[in-house]
Parts: structure tokens; C-alpha cells; sequence
């Protein structure tokens, strides 16, 4: 049996759950026999959806280190298996990086992972790129061991994250709860196409009620919509405000300071640069002059703006992904591919929400378009 704790209340109370678990005699039973392990299971994507970018990932981790906690109080080893995407957006990224960043808190028995469909190809598809990036993966999981790396987060900097996390979140959570949130997702990107993509395992959301709610929404279409948009709003929406106002509160020193000094931030850091770069607000600038959205882009644009300068000023970077030359290469020549698809795309929905006659033959071009984009992007965002 495998607990889930994917939403961030069921995170904020899954300690207390884990050891009521614990305490009935037949599970107890059921965990020795399974040579006294129990995986747990996070949902990196959902915990994204549900609490933006910042709020997840530092939820998450503290998730990790109160459960690893726990189960060595009773006696039994903790075994986490990673529900992460392969965009940093549904909680993956580099995940070589995401280990190696883990605290000497979190219990580092076994690593266990799910790997979005269309970056195993790209990640193991050949025999060189599974030794590369498998070696990368079990450096970063013996790290600790190896190197002696304990990554031991100070409480000084432990109340830094928490307070870039509860900011970050209130601004996200203020975005989540405007009234153009989601028709802006179902009239201005792909949202409604996936489905007909026939590109997921799952539907694109959950049961069948007319007036479709985020907690409907699987992580994959909601993250792939906004990457259709070229906004990748997931991947860093609230970190830019967050980081703005600890600077405002003279903290830019400690930033600073956390970044060069705790893995885990860097790597929150990096990947959120990752989703800025495979932004392309040009895509979509026409809504500037849409009297019902305009706004909203705003709101999106401006935080968008606000995170770049902000993740370069903690960082001390003159440019996103200053580090990793190669892979910006890499994601330049993809989007070669993406941008192209994607004006076709935007085409489509305009002539859509015009009510065209050729309606049909158009949402052909957004459900091909769709699909050609999902592979061309390697991971999403």
C-alpha cells in the first residue's frame, strides 16, 4: 500500500495520517512483512497546480523530512517515489540536481521516480544517454556518501523559504482565484484540444460537469496549456513577487547568500530560469488590445518580467541559464520548431473564437499543432 499526499493540505497533515497508520495493528503487520519499508508517494504536478511553483517544491521537501521522520520513529525505513513530470512546472527539472539537493533530513534509502513519456527517449533513448544520465542520477543519490555532503538547511534560512513560500503562494493563489483564470485557459490556449491529442494516459480532467474547475484539471493538460502559450505560468508565477518583496524588506544579501549556499534554493532557482527561457509572451501579445483580457495578460506579463529580474539579481547572472550554456543551446533549437506550430496554433484559435465556417478544418490545425509542439518541446515547459 502506497499513501499519495499530493494536495498542500494533504501534505500540511500527512505526518499525523502516516503515524495513525502506523498505530493499527494490521498495517503494522502488513509493513513488516514488507521487510519494514514504506513508500510514500508525492505529487509533485498537482502539488504545483495546487500551490504554485515555490510553495510546492518547499512544501514537498518538508513533506519528505517530516515523513522520513516519522517512519524512523517507528522503526521503518522510508521509501519515496517521485511523482515528477519532465518540466520543472510539474515538479521535474533536472533530476540529478533535485537529489543531490536533498537535506541530510530526508531519508536517501532508495530512489524511486516516475519520467514523463516523451523525455525518456531524450533521457535513455541510446545507450550513451543512459550511462550519462544514469550515472548523473546515482552520483546524485550517493552524494551524501560519497562526498560527505550534508545538505543541512540553517533556520535562518528554513524562515527565508517559508517566507518567499507563503508570498509566493498568496500570488498565485490570487491568480487561481480570478474570475478569467480558467476561460482564459479554455478560450485562449489548447486546454480543450488535449483530449483529442490523444497524447496522455488519463482524460485531460476529471468527471464530466459542464463548468470546468481547476480541481478538474489533470496536470498535464493544465501545464501543457499554459506551455502552448509560451507563458509556462507554473514554472515560476509568485517567485518574481516573492523575492521582491524580501529585497524590499532588506534581505537581498541573504538571498544571495541562500543561493550560493543551499542546493535546494539553487535548484528551485535554476529550473525556474528553465520555464523564463521557454517563455514567449510575443506569442500572445495581440490580447494587449483584447478589451475582455487584457488585464489578465497583464498580470501574467508583468510577474513574467518581474521574476527574470529578480531570479538574475539573486543569482548574480547577467542572463537566464548563464550555467548551462548546452542546454539553453538545446531548447534555442527546439524552438525553431515550437514557434513556428505555435503562431499556427494561435491562428487557429482566433479564427475558432470568430465562429468561423471552416470550424472544423481549424481545430484540426490546434489538435496537430498540439501534438507536434508536445514532441518537439522534449519536456512540456
Amino acid at each position: 500500500m502506497i499513501p499519495l499526499f499530493e494536495t498542500m493540505e494533504g501534505m500540511a497533515t500527512s505526518e499525523p495520517t502516516m503515524q495513525e497508520l502506523f498505530e493499527i495493528p494490521e498495517y503494522r503487520s502488513h509493513v513488516t512483512q514488507r521487510n519494514e519499508k514504506q513508500t510514500i508517494m508525492l505529487g509533485f504536478s498537482d502539488g504545483t497546480k495546487d500551490g504554485g511553483y515555490l510553495k510546492a517544491n518547499w512544501s514537498i521537501f518538508k513533506t519528505k523530512e517530516k515523513l522520513s521522520a516519522v517512519c524512523e520513529e517507528n522503526g521503518i525505513k522510508a521509501i519515496f517515489f517521485d511523482g515528477r513530470g519532465g518540466p520543472p512546472a510539474r515538479g521535474g527539472g533536472k533530476s540529478h540536481r533535485f537529489y543531490a539537493a536533498q537535506s541530510s533530513l530526508i531519508a536517501n534509502h532508495e530512489i524511486q521516480l516516475t519520467i514523463q513519456g516523451q523525455t525518456i527517449t531524450s533521457t535513455y533513448g541510446t545507450q550513451e544517454q543512459f550511462i550519462h544520465n544514469f550515472e548523473q542520477l546515482l552520483t546524485a543519490g550517493l552524494s551524501r556518501d560519497l562526498f560527505g555532503k550534508e545538505n543541512v538547511i540553517s533556520a535562518d534560512f528554513r524562515e527565508l523559504l517559508d517566507e518567499l513560500s507563503t508570498i509566493s503562494y498568496q500570488k498565485y493563489k490570487e491568480l487561481k482565484d480570478h474570475q478569467l483564470f480558467i476561460p482564459y485557459l479554455e478560450n485562449k490556449s489548447a486546454l480543450r484540444y488535449y483530449d483529442k491529442a490523444n497524447i496522455g494516459s488519463r482524460p485531460g480532467k476529471r468527471g464530466d460537469a459542464k463548468k470546468l474547475e481547476l480541481t478538474d484539471l489533470r496536470a498535464i493538460s493544465f501545464v501543457g496549456s499554459w506551455s502552448q502559450l509560451k507563458q509556462n505560468v507554473p514554472g515560476y508565477f509568485g517567485i518574481g513577487t516573492a523575492i521582491e518583496v524580501l529585497i524590499s524588506n532588506g534581505k537581498v544579501e541573504e538571498l544571495k547568500r541562500m543561493f550560493r549556499e543551499v542546493p535546494f534554493f539553487k535548484a528551485l532557482v535554476l529550473n525556474s530560469m528553465m520555464s523564463l527561457s521557454k517563455c514567449y509572451f510575443e506569442l500572445t501579445a495581440y490580447l494587449r488590445e483584447d478589451e475582455e483580457y487584457k488585464d489578465f495578460w497583464n498580470i501574467l506579463y508583468d510577474e513574467y518580467e518581474l521574476s527574470k529580474k529578480m531570479l538574475l539579481l539573486v543569482s548574480g547572472f547577467t542572463m537566464l541559464m548563464e550555467e548551462e550554456p548546452i542546454t539553453m543551446e538545446s531548447i534555442k533549437i527546439r524552438e525553431k520548431i515550437v514557434l513556428p506550430l505555435l503562431v499556427i496554433q494561435q491562428y487557429a484559435l482566433q479564427k475558432i473564437g470568430q465562429n468561423t465556417s471552416h470550424k472544423e478544418l481549424y481545430e484540426k490545425l490546434v489538435t496537430r499543432s498540439l501534438y507536434g509542439n508536445i514532441n518537439a518541446s522534449r519536456n512540456s515547459v
